[in-house]
C-alpha cells in the first residue's frame, strides 16, 4: 500500500510540475479535466445516499468557472461589457438553469435538495480549484504556485509520517479518527520549512516572517480541506471518493486540501503583491 501511495505520488508531482512550467492553456485544461473528474466523484458519492443532483450542469458550470478565470487576463475590444461582468453572469446562469431544469424532471421529490447539492458540487469544486488558475497567471506566478501546491501537498506528507509515528492525540476523532495533534503540527512544519526555502528558491518578494506565515497559513487549510472532505465522506458513508489513483483514492481525495488552499493562498499573494502585507 505505501509503495503504491510513493509511486503514485510521484508521478502526479511530475505530471503537475509539467503543466505548471507549461502554463497558459495546457495548465488551464489540466484543471478544468481534475475538476471534472473530481465532479463525477462527488456527485457520485451524493447519489449514493439517494440525492439526484443534475451532474453534467454541475460539471459544465465548473468549467465555466475554470475557463473564465483563464480569460480574464485578456482584453476584448469586440465586447462592450466589463471584464468583471462574466463571473456574476455565470453566477447567476448556475443558480437558474438548475432550479428551472428541476420544474421539468419526471420526479420532482426533493427538488431543492437536488439543485443544493448541484450548486454544491460547482462552488466546492469548480469555483474554488479556478484560483489556481488565477494564480498561475500572477507576476511570478510560476513561482507562487509551485510554493503553494509544494506546501499544501507535504503538509499532507509531513502529517501522515509524523502522525503515523508518533501519534497519540486524536484532533478530530469524530470526522476523521486517523488525524493527531502530533501529525498536524509536523504537517504545518514542513508546510513552514519548504515556504521559506521555495520563496528563497524562486526569489519571491515575501519577508522572512511572512515566508514563515504563508507555509502556516497553507498548511492550516490544507488540513481543514482534508477535514471538509473527510466530513463529506463521513455524511455519506463512503470511505473513499474513488480509485482512480493507486494508493490514494480518488482524484477528489488527492485535492481535498487544495480545494481550501487555493481561494485563500490567492488572497494572501494578492496582499503581497499590493503592499497590504507591510513588514513589521
Amino acid at each position: 500500500m505505501i509503495v503504491k501511495r510513493i509511486v503514485t505520488g510521484l508521478a502526479i508531482a511530475v505530471i503537475v510540475a509539467i503543466f505548471v512550467c507549461i502554463g497558459g492553456i495546457p495548465f488551464a485544461a489540466a484543471v478544468c479535466i481534475i475538476a471534472t473528474l473530481a465532479s463525477l466523484e462527488f456527485y457520485r458519492i451524493v447519489k449514493s445516499r439517494g440525492v439526484q443532483p443534475l451532474s453534467w450542469l454541475g460539471i459544465v458550470f465548473s468549467i465555466l468557472l475554470i475557463v473564465n478565470a483563464y480569460i480574464q487576463q485578456y482584453d476584448f475590444p469586440f465586447l462592450s461589457y466589463p471584464r468583471d461582468f462574466t463571473l456574476p453572469f455565470i453566477m447567476v446562469l448556475m443558480t437558474l438553469i438548475p432550479l428551472i431544469w428541476l420544474l421539468f424532471r419526471t420526479n420532482k421529490d426533493n427538488a431543492f435538495i437536488n439543485w443544493g447539492w448541484t450548486v454544491a458540487g460547482i462552488l466546492y469544486i469548480g469555483w474554488l480549484i479556478s484560483f489556481y488558475v488565477q494564480i498561475r497567471l500572477m507576476e511570478n506566478g510560476i513561482g507562487w504556485i509551485f510554493l503553494v501546491l509544494s506546501c499544501t501537498a507535504l503538509c499532507d506528507v509531513g502529517a501522515y509520517v509524523v502522525g503515523s509515528n508518533l501519534g497519540k492525540h486524536a484532533m478530530a476523532s469524530s470526522v476523521s479518527p486517523g488525524k493527531t495533534w502530533e501529525g498536524s503540527a509536523g504537517g504545518l512544519a514542513i508546510s513552514i520549512i519548504i515556504a521559506v526555502i521555495l520563496s528563497i528558491a524562486f526569489k519571491l518578494p515575501l519577508y522572512y516572517w511572512q515566508m514563515i506565515a504563508a507555509g502556516l497559513i497553507i498548511g492550516i487549510f490544507a488540513q481543514l480541506g482534508d477535514l471538509v472532505e473527510s466530513l463529506l465522506k463521513r455524511n455519506m458513508h463512503a470511505k473513499d471518493a474513488g480509485s482512480l489513483l493507486p494508493g490514494h483514492g480518488g482524484i477528489l481525495d488527492r485535492i481535498d486540501s487544495h480545494l481550501l488552499v487555493a481561494p485563500v493562498a490567492y488572497y494572501l499573494i494578492v496582499l503581497v503583491n499590493n503592499q497590504g502585507w507591510p513588514p513589521v
